[in-house]
């Protein structure tokens, strides 16, 4: 159920406070806060919502589904904005996707990098992607291992209508801070890995954090922080 408007004032306040714990975990991690992209993940929120964050100074914005996305967003524009997906995503919705989407974060599979790759030529752009590392046993999503990542991401990397950015993942939704910790050290490690393997241009983000982890996703390397509740407050 999506949530009733929330007063613009509410989101700018949002924000603030968001700055202002970003920029502490930053700093307590030695990191510059210019270091970390912030998402507004605007899935179940209305356009009104939207169009607050947007005048509050967001302009990267992340949606789950390719159906509610292009509801949202089909007509909308929004100068200098970009829009992920950050859901899972059936082959079948690709074209869609390519078509909607600035990158796609969710990519999990072989046999959707070659999907994408394909429609995306058929487009005639070229699509951002990240490649997303499984790392928590509540989730079902990811590539398994990074071995598999890596085969992956060697066949992405032969496309020339994709553009590999980097990785995601999702941490695990616990109060256990280890573990939440350790999902974000696999993936920073997978990362690592990966610039240091295959030295691709433009391979420059680790999107992890959400609203009840994003400190320790910035304490941990983090570039791109998936934020909804944060901001939005939390669905109703």
């Amino acid at each position: 159920m999506a949530n009733e408007k929330k007063p613009e004032k509410d989101i700018v306040q949002a924000l603030r406070l968001l700055d202002e714990r970003i920029k502490t975990a930053a700093a307590r991690s030695g990191r510059s806060p210019e270091s970390v992209v912030l998402m507004a993940v605007s899935k179940f929120h209305s356009l009104d919502d939207i169009m607050a964050a947007y005048h509050a100074g967001i302009r990267l914005f992340g949606e789950n589904r390719v159906q509610e996305a292009e509801k949202k967003f089909g007509e909308l524009e929004l100068e200098g904005c970009s829009l992920h997906l950050i859901g899972h995503l059936q082959r079948n919705k690709a074209k869609k996707a390519v078509k909607l989407f600035d990158c796609i974060q969710s990519v999990n599979s072989m046999s959707l990098v070659e999907e994408l790759a394909e429609r995306s030529q058929e487009a005639g752009k070229v699509t951002d992607i990240l490649l997303e590392l499984h790392t928590a046993e509540d989730t079902k999503n990811g590539f398994p291992d990074a071995d598999s990542l890596f085969a992956a991401l060697e066949r992405a990397l032969g496309f020339a209508s994709l553009r590999v950015r980097g990785l995601m993942t999702m941490a695990p939704f616990v109060q256990d801070k280890a573990a939440i910790r350790a999902s974000f050290v696999a993936c920073r490690k997978a990362y690592e890995k990966a610039k240091d393997l295959f030295k691709a241009e433009n391979f420059d983000t680790l999107s992890m954090g959400m609203t009840n982890d994003f400190e320790l996703a910035i304490e941990e390397g983090s570039t791109l922080l998936r934020i909804g509740s944060a901001i939005f407050g939390a669905r109703l």
